[in-house]
């Protein structure tokens, strides 16, 4: 080849190598979720968050204080994301009776099976069971006053895609009530700092926040706050600077950043 060949490939092949360094190796991932950026924090295995017995739970009134705050009505649509065993499921569909309706998702196809036979076993009709995917609730538009997502949302491996097909499942005036503990995604919770970020990055805002001796845990709710970002547009939030220092809320929800 002659020198004027060779420095003519030469920009191509430059360019060429420069893409593929712009290219992460999504191949660990879901189809369904590389348009969406990578989360930059460790999670939990699923199904081991080691809750507490459902009579200990009550006993602190868990389940009554969270639906106290989320302010559950008869006749509300709601639904119980990564529903395990039921606790939630159960005491939603009680709350709202038989003018409401509860939609329990799991992913775990087993988990989803115990689920249903218990509400079958219980005759709970105003309650539906859904299989759900891990980067997809699988809900239907417009359709719910309230998401619970409790002990669970430390176990989501792709945040930002999931946030981002559970925004449309809102109703208007519907909000998003996140239970967990502040401890690391990989230790089965996540810090208040790191989820008020990527709930923000899809383009929800914190509208309320304490930290409860009822709940063993914390308590954040959410609602959708102008456009849903394109996926291409989220930017990640990074783990380090997420986490780093405390978090609080004022009395009207704001929250302080401190950054």
């Amino acid at each position: 080849m002659t020198l004027r060949g060779a420095l003519f490939l030469l920009p191509a092949v430059l360019l060429a190598a420069a893409g593929c360094e712009r290219q992460p190796d999504d191949s660990d991932r879901p189809e369904t979720s590389r348009e969406f950026p990578r989360a930059h924090r460790p999670v939990s295995e699923t199904g081991r968050s080691n809750v507490s017995s459902e009579r200990i739970r009550d006993d602190r009134r868990e389940a009554t204080t969270v639906m106290d705050i989320a302010q559950i009505k008869p006749g509300m649509t709601v639904a119980d994301i990564g529903a395990g065993e039921g606790y939630y499921t159960i005491r939603l569909a009680s709350r709202v009776g038989r003018g409401g309706r509860v939609l329990a998702q799991d992913i775990n196809q087993e988990t989803v099976r115990k689920l249903g036979d218990r509400v079958e076993r219980e005759r709970l009709d105003n309650v539906s069971i859904k299989l759900g995917e891990p980067d997809d609730p699988k809900l239907p538009a417009n359709s719910f006053d309230r998401i619970f997502l409790v002990h669970m949302y430390h176990e989501v491996s792709e945040p930002y895609a999931f946030l981002w097909r559970l925004r449309p499942a809102l109703r208007k005036g519907g909000k998003v009530i996140v239970v967990d503990v502040d401890r690391p995604t990989d230790q089965h919770g996540i810090s208040p700092r790191l989820l008020f970020c990527e709930f923000a990055q899809v383009g929800f805002r914190l509208v309320e926040f304490g930290r409860k001796p009822e709940l063993a845990g914390y308590y954040a709710q959410f609602e959708a706050s102008g456009e849903r970002p394109a996926p291409r547009d989220i930017v990640p939030c990074r783990h380090s600077e997420a986490t780093e220092g405390s978090a609080t809320a004022d009395s009207s929800g704001a929250l302080d950043k401190g950054r």
